[in-house]
């Protein structure tokens, strides 16, 4: 039995990996935007609105793969997830005005994407509790690898295919990959089978519902510090080039080359402080991540005058960002149990697509990069004290009646 356990697990984390970084490719979606807008014949910034509309999309998938999940199986659902990817992006292919291209790529790509991404990543947490760190650096460390990976197969598809049969092409390789990762997948046991294996004693009380979750301040805490690290890193991250021409003043190429430093500042966020929330405490980790973003957005505000300076602040800030996403699910294990990760974290995880759409609706409201940063560094230094103040909920305490209410309600 514990060979095939064994075999079982190795097997889901090659597939998780697989599908993590065909699921990946959708950040390279920028590669397509001035293609599309010459095809539809409409402004860039409002063919680039698909993409918020698949970070929205992504987010909210995420937050209901737990329900599909105890449904269907995560091998089902991932193949589902593998079918609507590719049938998207074939969709996409055909988009003949801005409507059918915020369906087919932002609502469908992004639902497709989400309901993928973060229950083959909880699932692939919940087989290796002894090093649920290491996990997530590989498998969120795929995801981001897979935009790198992504980014040269796509441009290489648009230097040789007219772009409909470049999205039908990636939309295929996307289908197959994940079709054969999702093959791969075996759910994994809840915390009480695995405790049963090992001979040892599990209570239902380390595993908290996602209604029993919501009724403690721990989870609000973390949804507040998840929200503000995305809105930090998918900002900055999106208009890294702009900040660069726009407010330091840097030339077109020195400024372009922020798209490698934040890759490789992701990347680097993403295995180093993975690896490091194995050896101590995550919610400490997650401190760290938000000192780092709140030095860089300080050094963008009062200090970034030279090329090096700007690479060091937007540096800081995909640093943290990636990091931080990666540590979240096992943190968010760690307070509320193994059961019900991909609920708990699911709907956290909505702060990634309301970061994302909120900086940019600020930005726009406020007039720029510089209120738009100082509301965020106001986030941030809210954020490190509520880190800081973070505490498992006590396993041993009875449930009030609200929260039984709120579960049998669920």
């Amino acid at each position: 039995m514990a060979h095939i356990r064994q075999n079982q697990r190795v097997m889901t984390l090659i597939g998780t990996i697989m599908a993590q970084f065909a699921l990946g490719s959708v950040y390279t979606w920028s590669l397509f935007n001035s293609g599309l807008a010459e095809k539809l014949h409409e402004p860039v910034n409002q063919v680039a609105f698909a993409f918020g509309l698949l970070s929205l999309a992504l987010a909210v998938a995420s937050s209901i793969s737990g329900k599909l999940q105890e449904r269907f199986g995560v091998r089902n659902v991932t193949i589902a997830a593998a079918l609507l990817m590719g049938a998207g992006l074939m969709l996409t292919s055909m988009s003949s005005n801005l409507w059918s291209l915020y369906l087919c790529a932002g609502i469908i790509l992004g639902f497709a994407d989400g309901t993928g991404y973060l229950m083959t990543l909880s699932n692939c947490v919940k087989w290796f509790p002894e090093c649920k760190g290491l996990i997530s650096a590989l498998s969120i460390g795929a995801y981001g690898l897979g935009s790198l990976g992504f980014k040269f197969i796509n441009m290489y598809l648009l230097n040789h295919f007219p772009l409909a049969q470049t999205f039908q092409i990636w939309g295929v390789i996307c289908l197959l990959i994940i079709l054969v990762g999702g093959l791969m997948m075996v759910d994994a046991p809840t915390s009480e089978q695995a405790s049963a294996n090992n001979n040892t004693t599990a209570t239902s009380s380390d595993n908290f519902t996602l209604a029993q979750s919501m009724a403690r301040p721990q989870f609000w805490m973390l949804a507040v510090i998840f929200l503000t690290v995305c809105m930090s890193g998918l900002y900055v991250i999106g208009v890294a080039k702009d900040i660069g021409t726009n407010l330091i003043h840097l030339s077109l190429a020195t400024a372009t080359q922020s798209v490698a430093v934040i890759a490789l500042a992701n990347l680097l966020g993403r295995l180093i402080l993975g690896v490091l929330s194995d050896k101590m405490a995550r919610i400490r980790v997650v401190s760290i991540a938000l000192v780092l973003s709140l030095i860089g957005i300080s050094l963008l505000l009062f200090g970034a005058t030279s090329d090096v300076s700007f690479y060091i602040a937007i540096g800081c800030i995909a640093f943290s960002f990636g990091g931080t996403i990666t540590v979240f699910p096992s943190l968010v294990s760690d307070l509320f149990g193994m059961n019900n990760l991909t609920k708990n974290y699911g709907a956290i995880y909505l702060g990634f697509g309301l970061g994302s759409l909120g900086a940019s609706m600020v930005s726009s409201l406020l007039g720029g990069f510089i209120p738009t940063f100082y509301l965020i560094l106001s986030l941030l230094v809210l954020s490190l004290v509520l880190s800081l103040l973070v505490h498992k909920p006590s396993a041993v305490e009875s449930f009030s009646y609200h929260d039984q209410t709120l579960q049998h309600a669920q």
